[in-house]
């Protein structure tokens, strides 16, 4: 059986008005009807009761929901509005660099997000499009100020190069630390290895500027840098953003400057040399599907199915069962067509928009009723303040509209959730319902990758039994019909490769 999804709770109202006028009780009611309703399960309830969401990050609560994120505690998170999330849009946008890396979902009721739908993953490439974009717009001023300070041989920010230092805005020998930098080259030109070569500098005692052992690494970096042959190269490199890694930038946007030199150019070419010779630079690829199915297969035993080597069969090696990859291609494709011809989108949405409009006016008459009962209970309340009513009399009236008012705060979020559930499953409904018929219609047309990325919008999970196979798609009815996620079943029988 699949564990629930395990999500976090997140509260934050900004002043001490709010947290009595917008109850942290009403939001965590409506978040916990929210995720029963998905069938998760609540694991935290992060609360920044009177806490401005000016910035939020450096809050306790919100640096252990990141922690909690991270550890893989919980894998997504419910809040009312993305307002009580944060208010900063540069904060915002951290927050969801955050849940994307780490492959969580973010859920907020109010604007319809939820990012393990596949509509709502859709909320992720707006927000990772909105922050490429600022950083694009800051790096493009940046970086056309940078050319212009390397060419005026000022610094453009940074550690100047082991064995060198800034003295003001000239770069100039570090007395300290040349002949250290001077010992690399030769005994490299010694070894001629560069583990070699940092195993000796650390037996001698010699330390990197931080006071770290010398590795490999370090070795082979200073080797390569052309400052030490009295060469300072600038602009050379761009980095891909936060967190990410520096690369080169073409060699027609460098700016070569002359410097101080520690070695001779002689010395620097015949270390390069060697490294040039003896270094293998090897890059992993990351893995691709090979198979269009691959990930979603499982045994009904639970164990995940794996195609081995080239037998192109899917198979499971704990209770040794097995289904051809060609035979299951074929099967999805044949369901795709069944499953599409029984469903009709317009009669769904239709369906589904008149039952979200019957609940909307069920939560504005509610609502109304709940407000015009508090403010004649508020007028109750003066009469008895001013001796108007007497304390029978007050008690008559007043508790049965307490009763109701109470109960009405039990539904309000009861019915608002109902509400939210409702207009994201419609959301992601009509986007899983059009991926999967352009993949059905489309399907001798379409590239692998194109095929790839429809069904792992569409597709849950496939389970191979002895005798049947099930298919789940990403898709639900309306809650009044099954209340929850729908398994689709295609029984027949097969025969599995010998």
């Amino acid at each position: 059986m699949t564990q629930p999804k395990h999500v976090g709770i997140w509260i934050r109202v900004s002043t001490e008005l709010q947290v009595k006028e917008e109850s942290p009780e009403h939001h965590e009611q409506r978040a916990r009807y929210y995720i029963e309703a998905k069938g998760w399960q609540v694991m935290e309830v992060y609360r920044l009761e009177a806490v401005s969401g000016k910035s939020v990050m450096g809050h306790p609560e919100a640096k252990r929901m990141l922690a909690d994120i991270r550890s893989g505690h919980i894998t997504g998170l419910v809040f009312s509005k993305l307002a009580r999330l944060a208010r900063s849009t540069k904060e915002l946008l951290e927050f969801a660099e955050i849940f994307r890396h780490e492959n969580a979902d973010l859920i907020s009721l109010s604007e319809n997000i939820d990012t393990s739908s596949p509509a709502g993953r859709l909320f992720f490439t707006i927000i990772s499009a909105m922050a490429e974009w600022e950083r694009e717009e800051i790096a493009s001023r940046v970086a056309a100020s940078v050319p212009i300070r390397a060419r005026m041989g000022k610094p453009l920010g940074g550690q100047s190069s082991f064995g060198y230092r800034w003295d003001g805005k000239e770069l100039v020998i570090d007395e300290a630390e040349a002949p250290i930098r001077k010992l690399i080259y030769e005994l490299f030109l010694k070894h001629q290895r560069k583990k070699s070569t940092a195993d000796a500098l650390n037996k001698l005692g010699y330390r990197t500027r931080n006071g770290s052992a010398f590795s490999d690494t370090t070795v082979a970096r200073l080797l390569r840098d052309p400052t030490a042959k009295g060469e300072r190269i600038a602009n050379y490199t761009k980095s891909l953003g936060d967190g990410k890694q520096w690369v080169l930038k073409p060699q027609n946007e460098w700016i070569r400057l002359p410097c101080p030199a520690i070695v001779a150019p002689d010395v620097w070419n015949q270390c390069n040399a060697i490294l040039d010779t003896t270094e293998v630079k090897r890059k992993k690829p990351g893995r691709k599907a090979m198979y269009l199915l691959s990930g979603f297969v499982q045994c009904s035993c639970g164990t995940a199915m794996y195609v081995y080597h080239t037998s192109r069969v899917f198979s499971c090696k704990k209770c040794k069962n097995r289904i051809g990859v060609d035979d299951i291609d074929e099967i999805y494709q044949t369901y795709l067509k069944d499953y599409l011809n029984g469903i009709n989108p317009a009669d769904y949405i239709e369906q589904t928009d008149l039952q979200l409009e019957e609940k909307k006016a069920l939560l504005a008459t509610t609502t109304k009723e709940r407000n015009r009962l508090a403010k004649r209970m508020n007028d109750l309340l003066t009469l008895r303040l001013d001796g108007e009513l007497s304390k029978e009399g007050f008690a008559l009236e007043y508790k049965p509209m307490e009763e109701r008012v109470s109960q009405m705060d039990t539904q309000l979020p009861q019915l608002e959730a109902e509400i939210d559930v409702r207009t994201i499953q419609l959301m992601s409904t009509d986007r899983v319902l059009t991926e999967a018929k352009a993949l059905y219609d489309q399907w001798g047309d379409m590239s692998f990758e194109q095929k790839r990325a429809i069904v792992e919008t569409i597709t849950t999970g496939i389970e191979i039994g002895k005798e049947d196979i099930t298919i789940n798609l990403a898709y639900a009815p309306p809650l009044s019909q099954n209340g929850g996620n729908k398994q689709h079943n295609l029984r027949g029988s097969y025969s599995p490769p010998a």
